[in-house]
């Protein structure tokens, strides 16, 4: 069976800059409070009337498209990670085959796993590609969060974490024996489904909207932050160890590690437990925040860009986030 490899990366970020101090114009927070807890010093928010998740996607898709030396006409299949579509329904996938100007009936989908999206889709994709079903997959991560936080005093404790964004990669089958996607793990536990969540408006409610209006109900996302933080902390290394050990590594092997942008100190306590230098590790929290889905393909292709990874190198992407669900990848660059 044949390997996939990433032969493209792109990613796009609103041009609205939101800085802690603008936030404390918002509601009752401080610079000091939000790094200390959080890591970030500012974030981005799209621009009504310019940024759409679709669109974003389709910026970040070019770059990428580019890189690979690919139009996109090339484009066999897209798979969209998102927890922030466009329409309730369709999903994103069908506006950003719109927005590429693809005219052929090609598949495109949307996943819906939150922070790990972006891996679930890559492992996905990875598959269609090995399978040889499909040569060309693209690969998006899109988010705009901004629009749907309670910005206030009242839900500060979410609303400063997230910002907007969108990364892309094109999978291709590999040309060099034992380069591309190494393996994929995804994993899931349910029973914390309600620890990170927006509830409102469910679709198990007869006239849901008349619903949330009649009884005053909030659309914003709630979230269990110590319990989330306690199972991130745990299920990061355990991911990551997993990938390494099927291809017979040790953590000291990983040239650059890829984790979810989800609090700068999830990421440092990941890695003192894998024993990884400052060079081996990106983060680019402090200046995106969390943008779910699209903040590990935003940080590859960062990573990439500023020559962090190399041709020849080992990068594992690995996350983890509401559901619970968590997922790595390993790549021999």
């Amino acid at each position: 069976m044949r390997q996939s490899e990433i032969a493209g990366v792109g990613h796009y970020v609103p041009s609205r800059v939101v800085t802690n101090a603008d936030i404390t114009e918002l509601m009752e927070t401080t610079d000091e409070w939000i790094q200390e807890r959080t890591g970030i010093k500012e974030r981005r928010w799209f621009e009504e009337g310019k940024d759409t998740t679709a669109n974003m996607g389709a910026n970040a898709a070019r770059k990428a498209l580019e890189m690979a030396g690919l139009e996109p006409d090339d484009v066999q299949m897209i798979v969209f990670a998102t927890l922030s579509p466009d329409y309730f329904f369709p999903g994103s996938g069908v506006l950003l085959q719109r927005e590429l100007g693809i005219k052929a009936p090609i598949p495109a989908f949307d996943v819906r796993n939150q922070c790990s999206g972006f891996v679930y889709a890559l492992s996905m994709a990875d598959q269609f590609v090995k399978t040889g079903m499909y040569d060309t997959v693209l690969v998006v991560g899109s988010e705009i969060h901004s629009s749907g936080l309670d910005i206030s005093t009242r839900g500060r404790g979410v609303s400063v974490i997230f910002g907007d964004g969108a990364g892309a990669v094109v999978l291709r089958p590999s040309t060099r024996e034992g380069h591309g996607i190494l393996s994929t793990h995804l994993h899931s536990q349910g029973e914390h489904a309600e620890e990170l969540i927006v509830r409102e408006p469910g679709s198990n409610r007869n006239k849901r909207v008349e619903y949330v209006v009649a009884n005053e109900l909030e659309m914003y996302p709630y979230m269990n932050g110590q319990n989330v933080f306690k199972h991130a902390v745990v299920r990061f290394p355990q991911v990551i160890k997993e990938a390494l050990d099927q291809n017979g590594m040790q953590p000291t092997d990983i040239d650059m590690l890829i984790p979810h942008q989800a609090n700068l100190r999830i990421t440092q306590y990941v890695q003192q437990k894998m024993g990884l230098t400052d060079d081996k590790i990106y983060s680019n929290i402090q200046r995106y925040g969390n943008t779910t889905a699209a903040s590990v393909p935003i940080a590859l292709s960062e990573a990439v860009a500023e020559g962090k990874i190399k041709r020849g190198d080992v990068v594992c992407l690995a996350a983890f986030g509401s559901g619970f669900t968590w997922a790595s990848a390993l790549i021999k660059w």
